[in-house]
């Protein structure tokens, strides 16, 4: 144990899960003044099985489970009410992105506004030195002092897509500690500290949504989102009606409800005429995109075009591509091989090796193939 360590205050931020509690754990081994802290976020209250109603994300057991941890390992801990400031930044948001008829990652805005805006500068106004979090990726600095964010090594869970909108002060001041450990090791060391969480599932689903269906969730906070038109091909002819564009994605067939000669496919959709456009199979995907709210995690652009791998979702395989900035501070993105679901909306996350580079918000304008100019939807530059 580094008696230096003694010198430097962490803030965890604490769920209740296996994930922080073992983060938690790590950093007072290791010597550091340790300091616990939950967000109570706002969510729909649900009801339990003595029919009290509590906050799906904050629930009384989440609640106690992590005062437990922090009373365990002899740390403080404290409770902060984010209900506002996350209904505003994450679920409003969340709300108007399907009312323009886009598919967000609200764990990208959570990371950029939340964790890493509102947590991060509660934590650096006690004066603490970190802020640490449970989750799977790294931080590694080079010799000319920069920091760069990579993947966690199990590779299986790793996270750094959701962390790309971190910048070099948060990296300066940000800890992983569980990020060189693959889950079940996590676990592992769980029951070496005798946590209580050692065998808790991990969360599922959107946090804040009562009971995990997200258009149920529209059709009562947003239901202009969820407003019937027209399902049409390509050059405008009408072959059904959908019932609401947030109740599809890029590349959907199921669903549609629309026959053919041959199976149909979500290319895009229009919001400006509540319009679904549909297509066969040859017309999905595209091979070039453009982000917008970019995000350079070494803290600048690059001079020019470069070659990298790019993930389009979460769960994507990354793909090789050609990242060029743009004079407006967007980017575009040309991939070698076309790609059937790039879905506006979605974070571009750009990858250097398991290196993080960038994160831009897929724009609508570039996000699809062909289109027909009879739509009124310009087609890609």
């Amino acid at each position: 144990m580094s008696n230096t360590n003694h010198t430097k205050r962490v803030v965890v931020a604490m769920s209740g899960g296996v994930d922080s509690s073992v983060s938690a754990a790590l950093l007072v081994e290791q010597g550091y003044e340790v300091i616990g802290m939950m967000m109570k976020l706002w969510a729909e209250e649900t009801v339990d099985s003595s029919c009290n109603t509590h906050n799906r994300c904050c629930t009384p057991e989440q609640l106690d489970d992590a005062r437990r941890i922090a009373d365990k390992l002899g740390i403080p801990f404290y409770v902060l009410d984010t209900k506002d400031v996350f209904r505003a930044y994450i679920v409003e948001y969340f709300l108007d992105m399907h009312r323009k008829a886009l598919t967000p990652n609200p764990c990208i805005e959570c990371n950029r506004h939340i964790r890493f805006t509102w947590l991060y500068e509660n934590a650096r106004a006690i004066d603490a030195d970190y802020l640490a979090t449970g989750h799977y990726a790294r931080i590694t600095q080079d010799p000319d002092g920069t920091y760069q964010l990579r993947k966690g090594l199990n590779e299986a869970k790793d996270q750094s897509y959701v962390l790309s909108v971190l910048t070099q002060e948060h990296l300066a001041h940000t800890m992983f500690p569980i990020g060189n450990y693959p889950k079940p090791q996590v676990r592992e060391i769980a029951a070496r500290f005798g946590l209580p969480t050692a065998s808790k599932a991990d969360s599922q689903d959107l946090c804040f949504l009562g009971d995990g269906d997200y258009r149920r969730f529209l059709r009562e906070y947003a239901p202009e989102a969820l407003t019937p038109g027209a399902i049409v091909l390509q050059d405008g002819t009408q072959v059904g009606e959908h019932t609401g564009l947030a109740n599809y994605t890029m590349g959907q067939r199921k669903g549609l409800n629309v026959y053919g000669s041959t199976p149909l496919f979500v290319l895009d959709s229009d919001p400006t005429r509540n319009v679904l456009i549909v297509g066969p199979r040859e017309q999905l995907g595209s091979d070039d995109l453009t982000a917008h709210r970019v995000t350079w995690t070494g803290g600048s652009a690059p001079d020019g075009a470069i070659r990298a791998h790019v993930k389009i979702r979460y769960k994507a395989t990354p793909s090789a591509a050609t990242v060029t900035p743009l004079e407006d501070g967007r980017v575009h993105i040309r991939f070698d091989a076309p790609l059937r679901d790039i879905t506006p909306g979605q974070g571009a996350v750009i990858y250097d090796g398991d290196r993080v580079m960038g994160v831009g918000i897929i724009e609508r304008e570039l996000a699809r193939g062909k289109q027909s100019s009879g739509l009124g939807i310009a087609s890609p530059a």
